[in-house]
């Protein structure tokens, strides 16, 4: 089974380096086969293409918007089983052989990790202990590194080109296909987005789930959340 780790990118320049450092931790797994790592970039105006050329990983590259960047990063991919990876997550370290312990099972047809936000500040650790109430009200996020397979994710067409909720939007489509699964193994995403504005950035985060929710079109979503992303 082999496992194709796509990373979105987008200007991440200074999360090449670490990323990398993270990524080399999960080659010591016992697998039955082996991973790759693609990249989709956006259009970066940093040094990201440069550092990941430098890492030896391959670059893909496509219009602006995550989901279309998974997307051609899949078409890329060589992978049984597609895992998409933002580039500044943390997969647990024996990442892989869970994921390959778990698809044994025919039925299920992908899955996440469970999430915590780095650092030790109060407002990552109330991110931390908040992610589980939205998981239960139907929300699933990119953070958590969502692995799916591969005929799977051909079937239902890849991501659809929304430019916000297009993760969520995936995890629904999944769950009618065949069964998910939250691993309990923890990824670490970051909390930068919320740095220094936790409260105005976080009041329009919970905005939006509600609004989704309710069934506002994506695309009108995002025209109200792009100012503070």
């Amino acid at each position: 089974m082999k496992v194709s780790i796509i990373i979105p990118t987008l200007n991440e320049a200074a999360r090449i380096n670490s990323l990398a450092a993270s990524l080399q931790k999960l080659s010591g797994q016992k697998l039955s086969g082996e991973f790759e790592v693609i990249v989709a970039d956006g259009g970066s105006a940093d040094d990201t293409v440069d550092l990941v050329g430098a890492c030896g990983w391959p670059v893909v590259t496509a219009s602006r918007g995550r989901g279309r960047q998974m997307n051609a990063g899949a078409q890329a991919a060589k992978g049984d089983v597609l895992l998409f990876l933002h580039a500044d997550t943390e997969l647990p370290e024996e990442a892989l052989a869970m994921i390959e312990s778990l698809l044994q099972d025919q039925r299920v047809c992908g899955g996440n990790f469970s999430l915590a936000f780095d650092g030790e500040t109060r407002e990552a650790k109330l991110l931390t202990k908040l992610y589980p109430l939205l998981r239960l009200g139907g929300m699933c996020y990119g953070d958590s590194a969502i692995f799916i397979r591969r005929n799977v994710f051909e079937q239902l067409g890849g991501y659809r080109d929304y430019p916000i909720f297009e993760d969520c939007d995936l995890y629904s489509r999944m769950k009618r296909t065949g069964t998910f699964v939250r691993l309990p193994a923890v990824a670490v995403t970051s909390s930068r987005r919320f740095e220094g504005r936790f409260i105005s950035t976080f009041a329009l985060w919970v905005t939006m789930q509600v609004l989704y929710w309710l069934g506002v079109d994506p695309n009108r979503l995002a025209s109200w959340y792009k100012p503070l992303r």
